[in-house]
Parts: structure tokens; sequence; C-alpha cells
């Protein structure tokens, strides 16, 4: 059984029946709304911890998608998954990937700065002070770019960057 007929959650129930009324409104070929169904029951997996699970409907739906911004979109989420299993180094070559197919996904960069900035306090740890701050001044770097595709997001991030006076 498909998980979109298997959600319990009210919230995805409603996601998925808009998404399948969607699907049927809006002229896609079956390719597409296959590739759909794949990411859409990826991301159902993916919120309820289901990783390897959600990795695989998000291959497939690679497989299928053909279009860069939806691709960037699968990307960014395989991307998540490998941060949430502390993979950094995969996780931002699917961000990297993610952001060639779409330049305005801050999300992704915030997500390369926070491991750059977690990288850097593992320098610090290490006794590493001239290292930890390469890797701030690129956590710095990518949080700029963030910030200025999404102005009202990050405010963390914003403060650090002035607290730092790397802003």
């Amino acid at each position: 059984m498909p998980r979109s007929q298997k959600n319990d959650n009210f919230i995805d129930k409603t996601f998925t029946i808009v998404a399948d009324i969607s699907l049927r409104v809006i002229p896609t070929t079956r390719r597409e709304k296959e590739a759909f169904t794949y990411y859409r029951d990826g991301m159902s997996a993916q919120s309820e911890g289901e990783y390897a699970e959600a990795l695989q409907n998000y291959y497939e739906a690679m497989r299928l998608e053909i279009d860069p911004y939806d691709r960037s979109y699968i990307l960014y989420n395989i991307g998540l998954i490998h941060t949430s299993n502390g993979e950094h180094a995969r996780a931002l070559e699917y961000y990297f990937q993610a952001l060639e197919r779409n330049p305005s996904l801050p999300q992704a960069l915030n997500n390369m700065a926070v491991i750059r900035h977690y990288r850097g306090e593992q320098a610090i740890q290490r006794g590493d002070l001239e290292g930890s701050e390469t890797w701030f001044d690129q956590a710095a770097d990518y949080w700029k770019q963030a910030i200025v595709l999404a102005p009202s997001n990050y405010i963390e991030a914003h403060n650090w960057l002035k607290m730092t006076g790397r802003f």
C-alpha cells in the first residue's frame, strides 16, 4: 500500500487529498504525477523519521522528475536526511546540487551555514582557533546569501553575524 494511502495524521491526510485533487486537475504527464507521488511519499516518510524509506522515494522521484526546480526540492530533502544522520559532507553535496538547479533556495544556504558553523565549534573544541575562524567565515558567507534571499528569516544568524562583526 502506498504511504499516501496509510497516513494517520490529519495534516498529512489533508495534504494528500489536496495533492491528489491537484494532480487530477492540473494538466501533467503520467511521469510527472508519478514523480510527485514518490516525492510526497518521501516527505511523509521523512516527517515520521523513516529516513531509509524517504530516501528510496526521493531517489525514485529523482529518476522520474525532469524539472530542475522540482528536482532542487528533492535534492534539498535528501540533504536534510543526511544532515539528520550526521553525514554532513554528503548533505553538503546535495545542498550544492539543489542550489545549482534553484539558486533561490535560502534554506539550503542556511543549512550549509549551520554545518560550517558546527564545524567551527568542533575546531574550537580541538583547540584549532585558526581553523574555526575559517569555518565561521564560510558560515557567514552562506548566511549572508540566505538573508539576501529571505530578509525576514534567519534572525539568529543575522544577530550572530552582527555580534561577530561579520555582517
